[in-house]
């Protein structure tokens, strides 16, 4: 299993909070204790139907177009969706105002609007279940609503 370390600033008082709920739950540390803290935070939070913040990158994505041929376009990237310029005919220009937000796994385009901003909010909406390990929802009700709502 791969790992990542975090280096997290706290109080004197925070810490010492954090050791004794720690140990009180049997954790060997306070990181490994945090850790579970945030995870557990994340699935209340996709549970309760909250939106999950996604962390946005910059990167290049394969995606299937309309026309069936599959595509390496530029975007932003946060696992397991991208958005890029464009639609699901084809990529857009530097300028364009049009973006296509695509579910990475299976490279298609989900929906389209006139900010990347919709598509983001959207994404966070669509990867609840995900954190949940449940599958991917149909996204037909959910972007039908997030049309309606950037118009």
């Amino acid at each position: 299993m791969k790992t990542a370390s975090y280096h997290v600033r706290a109080t004197t008082a925070q810490a010492e909070r954090w050791n004794r709920a720690a140990e009180a739950e049997g954790h060997r540390s306070a990181g490994t204790w945090l850790a579970a803290a945030a995870d557990a935070y994340l699935r209340l939070r996709a549970k309760a139907g909250l939106p999950l913040p996604l962390a946005w990158r910059l990167g290049r994505f394969r995606v299937r177009l309309e026309d069936g041929a599959e595509h390496n376009v530029p975007g932003w990237l946060a696992a397991p969706f991208g958005i890029f310029r464009g639609t699901a005919a084809g990529p857009g220009y530097h300028g364009c105002h049009i973006y296509t937000l695509a579910y990475l796994p299976d490279a298609r385009p989900v929906a389209t609007f006139r900010r990347a901003g919709h598509c983001r909010a959207l994404a966070s909406e669509l990867a609840g279940p995900l954190i949940r390990g449940m599958p991917p929802p149909d996204p037909g009700g959910i972007v039908e609503r997030h049309s309606r709502e950037a118009v």
